[in-house]
């Protein structure tokens, strides 16, 4: 593993925060690296709140979007809340509808099925809001690139708002409204939100409209929160401030179907654990049975009935690990018979294979072999469906553009995508796909990287440091929790192996006369004889927590030994 430390920042700016915030050195540092240099600007980062959350009307067409959604609550016109099945879909539907409901609109959810009708908006999904006479479609996470169904649903009638967040095509649906901030021609400020956030923004306007305030809506913002660390959008400017509101009423006053889902809950959510916890049990509605199912526990209006319906989806859970589990494994297999282990990317199929999963075996097959791959099964006679995902700092996005001869469809962006083509383009795409890679992955890109933030002596790490260090949270994409390096640390002779499978590794490490700190090490199992040696070593870890029959105490997550 490549550590890639970065850059220490000028001396100047770093002591005027030190001065002016009255902070340590490293809490300094950490700071002019997230491009903070002001006393305003840290203020803003470590207190989000309201006023960091842009104007909706911004937005291109939400004037447009909120004069036709409240037309339709005015003549109590029915609405479909359409959405992905996956978790920014279903919660941005559960959000939408909970909100239209509560307007008196009828409105019907609508997820589609991940087999039959396949990613964004359906052309079934269409003809099922035609049949019920609906004239309004609000298509959330999706509908961006959807050009023909729109085109469909316009001759029908159907006014079709889109509330994206992917990166539009040449070519914009012709809908009644079209809400992304990364319109070329969008001014919105901030151009990362997630679908449920534009579907916020969209309610937001009608609130304000309405000429409501905040308080009206504060019970959307879990909604946000579990969409914007499931969708691994980066954690800054609004994004922070909706994520900071959003957990904050997540463990104040979760709803029935979110607290339901949050099995052994710590005593505080954080973005890690809705990430770990709540959104694979979401996720594992849509990949197992349907997504629609997840809406419908997040809109559950009871905590029984929540609960019935969580029981539930921890056996879609349990199920899908292992579907997982035995893809995953035959997928290293064809690698290896196929002797492909030395190739530049992994492009694997079989037709048996669990639609649902192929995004999962895709991580888990980098885990083993670091390079963008696509992980194919059948979609329908004739025609194969992928998931892609990719490596440290390569676009697989663009890649895949670059194939578009050998597609039907693609969609996503730079670290994961969804791919349909026909079967027998298969082997063309796939050495397209390769020779592609060949060319433009850069040596750097080849192998796993560990980002670096700054040294650290184990004299300076202390509860107070790390009291600082978790009010920089919520954590995530372009706000990650801090990785530290020391060097010369040796152990107090405890290292040892534990786990069921003893791959994990707990030590007790110093460094020269400094107080010894408790280690742990998930998956570093095969490291034990570094700190066996007795040598000095070089080692990167994370502060953190660690509570054991009531007592709390300070330890460091090893991330990496050298």
């Amino acid at each position: 593993m490549r550590w890639k430390i970065k850059t220490t920042p000028e001396n100047e700016r770093v002591e005027h925060l030190m001065e002016c915030l009255g902070v340590s050195k490293v809490v300094a540092v950490l700071l002019v690296q997230r491009g903070i240099s002001t006393f305003e600007e840290a203020k803003a980062f470590f207190r989000p709140n309201w006023e960091q959350l842009h104007d909706p009307f911004l937005m291109q067409d939400m004037a447009k979007a909120v004069g036709r959604v409240q037309l339709a609550i005015n003549q109590k016109e029915p609405i479909m809340v359409y959405g992905d099945y996956d978790v920014d879909g279903t919660t941005s539907v559960s959000m939408l509808t909970h909100f239209l409901r509560s307007q008196n609109v009828d409105a019907t959810p609508y997820i589609p099925d991940r087999y039959a009708e396949g990613y964004g908006l359906s052309i079934q999904g269409i003809d099922a809001a035609h049949k019920q006479n609906i004239r309004c479609m609000i298509a959330l996470d999706c509908g961006i690139k959807a050009i023909e169904q729109i085109a469909y649903a316009k001759s029908l009638g159907i006014d079709v708002i889109v509330c994206d967040h992917h990166t539009p095509g040449k070519i914009l649906p012709e809908a009644f409204a079209v809400l992304d901030p990364k319109r070329s021609v969008c001014k919105y400020p901030y151009k990362e939100l997630c679908g449920c956030g534009v579907g916020f923004k969209l309610i937001q306007g009608i609130i304000a409209q309405q000429g409501g305030g905040k308080n009206l809506l504060i019970e959307y913002l879990d909604f946000v929160a579990v969409a914007i660390a499931a969708d691994i959008v980066p954690i800054t400017n609004e994004n922070r401030a909706l994520a900071f509101l959003g957990l904050q009423r997540l463990n104040e006053n979760a709803r029935p179907g979110l607290k339901a889902l949050m099995r052994d809950k710590p005593s505080e959510q954080l973005i890690s654990d809705v990430v770990f916890g709540i959104a694979p049990r979401i996720n594992a509605a849509g990949r197992m049975k349907h997504g629609l199912y997840a809406v419908e526990l997040m809109l559950a209006p009871t905590e029984d009935l929540a609960q019935h319906m969580a029981k539930e989806i921890e056996i879609f859970n349990t199920s899908r690990r292992t579907v997982e589990q035995e893809i995953t494994q035959e997928a290293l297999t064809q690698i290896e018979e196929n002797n492909e282990h030395n190739r530049v990317t992994t492009v694997v199929y079989a037709s048996h294979w669990h639609k649902g999963v192929i995004g999962i075996v895709a991580s888990r097959l980098i885990e083993t072999y670091y390079r963008p791959t696509l992980v194919f099964t059948r979609a329908s006679e004739g025609v194969l469906a992928a998931s892609a995902r990719s490596v440290h700092g390569f676009d697989v996005y663009k890649a895949i553009e670059a194939c578009s001869a050998h597609i039907i469809q693609f969609g996503g962006h730079k670290y994961a995508a969804g791919v349909t083509l026909k079967e027998n383009e298969y082997e063309a795409f796939k050495k397209a796909f390769d020779a592609e890679v060949k060319k433009t992955i850069m040596p750097e890109q080849k192998e796993r990287v560990l980002d670096v933030d700054a040294a650290l002596s184990f004299d300076a790490i202390s509860p107070k440091l790390l009291r600082l260090l978790k009010q920089m949270e919520p954590f995530g994409p372009e706000n990650r929790s801090p990785v530290f390096f020391a060097k010369g640390i040796t152990d107090r002779g405890s290292a040892k192996l534990i786990g069921n499978d003893k791959t994990h590794l707990k030590a007790r490490l110093s460094q020269g006369k400094s107080n010894a700190i408790d280690a742990i090490g998930f998956g570093l199992g095969s490291s034990i004889h570094l700190l066996k040696s007795g040598s000095p070593l070089q080692v990167a870890f994370a502060l953190e927590e660690n509570t054991w029959q009531g007592n709390v105490s300070l330890q460091l997550r090893i991330k990496d030994i050298q």
